[in-house]
Order: C-alpha cells, then structure tokens, then sequence
C-alpha cells in the first residue's frame, strides 16, 4: 500500500494545530450566587403558583454551561445567606427539625463547589447551623468562614479555604464571613465565636494559600457588601479588598444584594444580588501547557424563574407540598389592611401592630421599631401565616434596654435624619433619583435603608420637618399622658438587631458607647414574629381590631409638622417613590 507522505504530514501538522488551538480555547466557569434566602423552590406557595427565582433555576443555567463545555470546567460557589428569609428556611430550620435539613441537600444536587457562611446564617443560631454543618461536612460541601474562629483556641471554626481542580487547573476557593456579626446578633447566637476584620485577614490567608498551595487561579468568597472602597465600612469590603489585596484573581461579594462586576486588569469583583434572581457568571480561558488564566468575561445574567430543573423541583415536592400547607395556614382575622409604606409618610395601622406587641414586654414604657419590608400589603380579611413574614420579615428577637430620656430623644433625631430632609426644598423623604443596583431601573428610591428608620411607640411627639438635625423631636409626654423627662430613664423595646449596633442608633444616636449596651439590657425575649403570631392567636375569635392597635392610650401619636406643608411634600414624595401615588 502506497502512503502519501505529504498528505499524511498536512493532516499531522493539522491535529497539532487543532489541538493547540482547542488547547487556547479551553474554558472555565465561574458561576456565584449570593443572598439567596431561602430561595430553594421556584413556585409560589400562594394561590396562582406563579413561578419565582429559585435555586431549581439556577441548576437550569449551570448545567447549560456544564452541558455546553464539561462538568469539570464549571465552578459554582455561593457567598452565603441562605439559611433565612423565605418561609421554606423558616420551616426547615424551626418546624420540621427531625429530619436533614433541606439546603445541604440541595447544595448538593446543584454541584455547588464552595459555600460562605453569612450573617443571617448565624443568626439561625447554633442548633441549626452546627446541624446544617454538619451535613455540609458529610455531603463533602466546603462550607467556609476562615475569620470565624473560636475564641477559646482562635482556630477558625468553619473551612477555611479549598482546593478544586477543574478545567485542568489547581483553583483556591477562600471562604470569609462578614466581620460585624458581634454587632448585629445576640452573643447566645453566635456563643464560642469571634470574628476579624476581612483587612488584614484576608492578605494573611492568601500568603500562606499562595506559599502552601501553589494554586493556578485564587478566588476570595466572602459574605461582605461592595462598598465603596474608602476604608471606612466594616460591613461592606468588596472593594477594600479589589484594591488591596496580592494574589488574589476574583473577588465575590454579597450581602449587600446589588448586582455588580467590577473590573481592574485581570482582577475581578462580583456580587451576583439576592435570591437567585441573577448569578455572576466569569469565563476564563486557559492554557493547557502554562495552566495560565486568562480573564474573558465577568457578567451579571438574570435568569428565567420558568426555565428551572422540572425533575429537581418533583423530586423536592413533598418538601414543598409541607411548606405550602404551613404557609396557608390561617392565624386569623384583620379587620383592616395593613401597608409598610404607609410608614414612611407617618403614623400608621402597620407599624402600630408591631408597636402594640412590643409594649406588651413587662415594664416598658417606649418601643423602637422600623418597618422591614419596603412595600408589603396584609389586605383585610383572613391572614396566614405567610403574612407573618409580610409583617415581620426576619428573625430578630425583642430586647429591652434601659435608656435616659435625653437618649430616647436623641435616637429619634439620629433616626428621622436619615429619613427626612429640612435641606431640600423640594422633598421631605430623603430620597434620590439614581440606578438602582438591586432592580437595575432608573427610579426614585431612599438614600438610607429604609429598616433603619424607627418611630417611637408610647410617646406623644412631633418631628418638624423644617427645622435641622438635633432640633426636630419634640416629645410632649408618653402615651398615658405622664410627663416625659429627659433626666428619668426608662425602659425601651427594641429588636435584638438594633440593641446589638445596627445602624448605629443607640451608638451614633443616642451616645451610648458600643462597650455600655450590653451592660444596659435588662431582659430578652422570643421572635418578634412569634409575638406578632402571639398576638393574633390571644383570643378565641382572632381579630387584629384597628382601634386596639391604634389606641392612643397606648401606642402614643407622632406626627410630621407643619402638619399642612409636610403633609403636602411627603404626599409629592411619595408619589415618586410607588408609581401609583397611594399609600
């Protein structure tokens, strides 16, 4: 048989240059998901079932690009919680407690690669998740937070960081969590544990990462907000650590639920949002003989919730079919509606109820609380118990703290001056017209987060809106009519969030020095949305009537003033802020 030695060295030549170019061309993916609390169904527990982000969508995208380029070159990392916001968290980490929880579980059926631990994961408390690690740990799941570390060896208590081999290449995944959980929770919370700042930290762990390790590609996972890169936010230090840090080649970020990608050189910083509505999604091409990482693409991609995995959501059903059934389960009766928003222009039936309960802790004279959803409506009629997160979305505690009555009044103008203005001749809110990074829309929105804006039940007073911070509170007396002296200290509820710093109220507002609070506590009690629950319940028939929440007698009265121009701008306000104008 005669060869053609020409033709068989072209085809030679052409497999080698074939090869070397699928060689270039060899991709890896890194896929992230962030905040997703409690997203793990993607169908509505309410009637109409209408399909929701989910989990079950993110397995839908990942296994495209798993289908497209190969299991071995995807990476999908989460940068944590997960544990709370969605009634199906709730119900697997309080109600159904027999059996193994239900996120380990689906961590593993989406091949997640790496998981942060986050603040609201903590906030869980420890039987859920030491349970939860647990399973992560027998699953083979990293579950990651290398500055969470035990304060009796100041070892870390979780992962610190793994190692994954995809692509053909040796990839360090490093896990951190947010540093001010101290601040934030109850110490039963997270009891054993302290926690240190991502700066310096994080350049310390890469050292050795880097000298021990070796890895082709570093990536730094931390459950730490965006920032904005000046140094000065503990709780935000995406960008800190994207102009800091050395040997690091991506940066996820999350908890601050804005959808970013941030890009300097081949460094990248991401943060994919919250509740899997979106993924970062970054490409790197890799060469095969110098196991080089090249950065191609870093991009936030809005999933379909309707193109989820069908086979993963039926294998999952009986678990949805239980949380459906003790969503739909009646608390009782409203006898009228209840909207957040109607919090922001005043007084209202919604922070009243919260009010109500609240004044209920033995010996409390005055309660603190702000609304935590931004637009929620409970209408009149039958509620559920789905409307208990409606009203009350996380799982704070109630605290009682023992306060001077100069420092109540000075709480109050710290909390109205990051919600109104008396510098703006057009607005009362203190709102901006910008992007919104959460919705990606150009519209008007608050400048400050709304959950930090807290009004006073048990007292009667005024905020004028004309006059500048420190001179806006006026309290006349409390709610019985006895006189308020600034000089007295009295016992004042509040949510366990805000006793431990959150939004520097008792800090930064009323003076109190973070090292005196928990000096001030005077008694703890359950979930304020178990006590909302309570509340209903208390009686035979059930109804939440208008004239027990709003009794005067009780709950007090405050009002903007002067009542005719404040009532006016904040009606103008608020119509740029909800498109149909009402409250």
């Amino acid at each position: 048989m005669k060869v053609n030695i020409f033709a068989t060295a072209l085809l030679f030549a052409a497999s080698l240059f074939s090869l070397n170019i699928s060689a270039k061309e060899r991709k890896l993916h890194i896929v992230t998901t962030g905040d997703l609390h409690g997203a793990f169904f993607p169908v509505s527990y309410l009637e109409g079932n209408a399909a929701r982000p989910s989990m079950m969508a993110v397995k839908s995208y990942v296994d495209s690009l798993r289908k497209a380029d190969g299991r071995r070159n995807v990476i999908l990392l989460d940068a944590g919680d997960a544990l709370q916001g969605d009634n199906a968290a709730y119900y697997f980490n309080y109600v159904a407690t027999k059996g193994p929880h239900i996120l380990p579980r689906l961590y593993a059926e989406l091949g997640y690669d790496a998981v942060t631990v986050g603040n609201h994961d903590f906030e869980t408390g420890h039987p859920v998740y030491d349970n939860v690690a647990s399973q992560m740990s027998s699953l083979c799941i990293p579950w990651l937070a290398a500055n969470a570390l035990e304060t009796s060896t100041g070892k870390s208590a979780f992962g610190r960081y793994t190692i994954l081999r995809k692509g053909g290449v040796k990839v360090a995944v490093l896990g951190l969590t947010n540093p001010c959980i101290k601040d934030w929770l109850d110490e039963s919370l997270y009891r054993g544990l302290e926690f240190e700042s991502l700066i310096p930290f994080t350049q310390k762990l890469i050292d050795e990462v880097r000298q021990k390790e070796n890895p082709d590609y570093l990536i730094v996972l931390t459950h730490s907000g965006t920032g904005k890169g000046d140094g000065f936010s503990l709780e935000s230090q995406g960008l800190d650590l994207l102009g800091s840090l050395k040997g690091a080649d991506l940066i996820v970020a999350s908890h601050d639920h804005a959808s970013t990608v941030v890009r300097q050189g081949d460094v990248c910083l991401v943060n994919a949002g919250a509740r899997a509505a979106r993924v970062a999604h970054v490409e790197l091409q890799i060469d095969s003989k110098t196991s080089a990482c090249e950065l191609s693409k870093a991009e936030i991609v809005t999933l379909d919730p309707t193109r989820y995995d069908k086979l993963l959501f039926e294998r999952f059903e009986r678990e949805y079919q239980a949380v459906k059934r003790f969503t739909l389960r009646p608390v009782g009766e409203l006898e009228m509606p209840l909207s957040s928003r109607a919090s922001f222009a005043g007084k209202s039936d919604f922070m009243d109820l919260i009010h109500t309960v609240m004044l209920g802790a033995e010996g409390v004279r005055v309660s603190f609380a702000a609304p935590l959803s931004y637009n929620n409506v409970i209408n009149k009629g039958t509620v559920i118990y789905n409307d208990m997160f409606s009203i009350y979305q996380y799982e704070n505690t109630l605290d009682v703290v023992r306060m001077s009555g100069k420092e109540i009044r000075d709480y109050l103008e710290y909390s109205y001056d990051g919600w109104i203005t008396s510098e703006d001749p057009d607005h009362v809110l203190k709102i901006v017209n910008r992007n919104d990074q959460r919705s990606g829309a150009h519209s008007w929105s608050f400048v400050n987060r709304s959950y930090n804006f807290d009004s006073a039940g048990g007292l009667v007073y005024t905020v004028d809106v004309t006059k500048p911070y420190g001179q806006r509170i006026n309290i006349i007396s409390f709610a019985d009519g006895q006189n308020f002296s600034p000089e007295e200290s009295y016992l004042v509820a509040m949510t366990s969030y805000r006793r431990n710093g959150g939004g520097n109220l008792l800090s930064k507002g009323a003076g109190i020095p973070e090292s005196e609070i928990s000096s001030r506590v005077v008694a703890h009690y359950s979930e304020i949305r178990d006590l909302i629950y309570n509340y209903f319940v208390r009686d035979a028939d059930g109804v939440v009537r208008k004239n027990e929440i709003s009794d005067k007698r009780i709950v007090g009265d405050w009002r903007f003033v002067p009542e005719g121009l404040a009532e006016r701008k904040i009606e103008a306000d608020m119509k740029l802020l909800f498109s149909d104008g009402n409250l």
